[in-house]
């Protein structure tokens, strides 16, 4: 069938004030899937195995965080790929909490989303990027300038903390704006980007691993602490806290959803891109923790701040390990660009309802992408890149996104009751059961990372509840019109 300018790829919505431009269905299933593996496979992979041994303490619980992760991130994709085959809309947890819940509960994940949730998840992904540039340039990990801070009284609470501004910060800004560009240019650019750097990504990994597990070099002789002699309430204190890093290796699955109004074929691409993209990732991962304490003693891994180039390093020399580093960088930027294409989405679609601020409503006329959204994102991600460091923007990602992500499976057990009619072309597997073990797993995490971090971990919290005044006084706004209107 011949598309007309009203179709699929070129719509516009009519609405009280004439017609508006729509959103493009542009993403095909390699763009989708790219989506998600190119999401996944980021920073995470190259630098939490370090953060999970240092955490968890044994090899053995670091495997388990790492199995986990994946039954958890996999029973999240099952759930989500239902939502998203029966909803395909823009803003994804946002419009499944607006429908299951009321609009109050859909703000909510929109303003965590814009306001925390993505800018400190962009942010995390260019720390990590720049993370991978100073093994190649020292330089560029160097201090210019540190600063104590203590809050009187509140020192055995809000421990004392070093921030430390290097020149890291500013060249992420730099990344988090060029690939901001990119994607103002147009989703089918941005998917066609992501295509590619995922192909890029997965490659790099997968070089990592060879190198491991293929070289003639002999594995390391020093004796790893594989088993915890007791299991008690530290050594699950340490395992919540490995699990915590692996799931923000694997974080990126539930972004297909952010755009699934641009998503073709969404009732056949959804469950493909999001159990498909789940599996593999989760094997990769499985592999390339293994291959880095196949090389390196447990303690070096814990200790290394860049641990793929370590190992190739280690096996294959300092030439390799630079080259390596570099596919490491181009793996980051896909993974940036796939945020930074998703993240806006949500923003534009609750300013297009009158609950967020106008500056990030509208579509370009010619690049038809959220362009006002973009911006407003760019600038939050970059603010946050120039006041954390990686492991402290991932925590506060992890802690803020998966408080909502369980509460979209939740809205999954709700629309089942209130709507058991809706068209549903995908069900997820396993039900009740795995979106019921997967609330459960989301509720734990994010309790043990505010016990861990409660100082952060409750900035994050206010943050979010700060958008409930906003949310009444932008809802007044867009009742009264229409009340107004049915009166005449």
């Amino acid at each position: 069938m011949t598309e007309t300018p009203s179709s699929a790829n070129h719509r516009t919505r009519i609405t009280g004030h004439g017609s508006r431009l729509e959103l493009v269905r542009g993403l095909g299933a390699w763009a989708s899937g790219a989506i998600v593996v190119g999401t996944m496979i980021g920073t995470g992979i190259f630098l939490k195995p370090a953060e999970m041994a240092r955490e968890g303490r044994f090899v053995s619980v670091v495997f388990a965080a790492w199995i986990v992760g994946a039954i958890l991130s996999l029973f999240g994709a099952l759930s989500f790929a239902e939502l998203g085959a029966a909803i395909p809309e823009a803003g994804g947890e946002y419009a499944y909490l607006r429908r299951a819940f009321g609009p109050a509960w859909g703000f909510l994940f929109g303003w965590m989303h814009s306001i925390v949730g993505r800018p400190s998840s962009l942010s995390s992904i260019a720390a990590g990027l720049m993370r991978f540039l100073s093994f190649l340039i020292p330089v560029v990990a160097a201090p210019i300038f540190t600063l104590h801070i203590a809050i009187p009284g509140l020192t055995t609470w809000l421990k004392p903390y070093d921030f430390v501004f290097t020149w890291a910060q500013p060249l992420a800004v730099l990344w988090i704006v060029a690939m901001t560009a990119i994607n103002y240019l147009g989703v089918r650019l941005g998917g066609a980007v992501q295509v590619f750097l995922t192909a890029i990504k997965i490659t790099s990994v997968a070089i990592v691993i060879g190198v491991a597990f293929f070289s003639h070099a002999a594995p390391h002789s020093t004796h790893d602490p594989i088993w915890p002699g007791a299991l008690n309430g530290t050594v699950l204190s340490a395992f919540l806290a490995a699990l915590a890093a692996a799931l923000w290796a694997y974080d990126g699955w539930e972004d297909l959803n952010l755009v699934g109004s641009e998503v073709e074929n969404p009732q056949r691409n959804f469950p493909r891109a999001l159990v498909g993209g789940v599996a593999l990732v989760a094997l990769i991962y499985f592999l390339f923790s293994a291959a880095c304490l196949k090389v390196l003693p447990f303690s070096a891994v814990a200790a290394s701040p860049h641990i793929a180039s370590d190992v190739v390093q280690h096996v294959a020399g300092p030439l390799a390990a630079a080259w390596i580093t570099v596919a490491m960088v181009i793996s980051a930027l896909g993974s940036m660009n796939s945020s930074v294409l998703s993240g806006a989405r949500p923003a534009y679609a609750m300013a297009r309802d009158g609950i967020f601020f106008k500056i990030a409503d509208g579509v370009h006329p010619r690049y038809r992408t959220p362009a006002h959204s973009l911006i407003f994102q760019c600038v939050l991600a970059s603010l946050m890149a120039l006041t954390g460091t990686f492991e402290e923007l991932t925590n506060l990602f992890i802690f803020a996104g998966w408080i909502f992500y369980g509460l979209a499976a939740v809205a999954l057990f709700r629309l089942r009751y209130t709507e058991p009619n809706m068209p549903r072309p995908y069900r997820c597997w396993g039900y009740p059961f795995v979106p019921g073990l997967f609330v459960a797993g989301a509720l734990a995490l994010t309790v043990n990372i505010w016990l861990d971090r409660p100082g952060r971990s409750s900035i994050g919290l206010l943050l979010i509840l700060a958008g409930l005044p906003f949310y009444r006084y932008w809802r007044k706004g867009t009742s009264e019109p229409a009340a107004a209107g049915r009166e005449r």
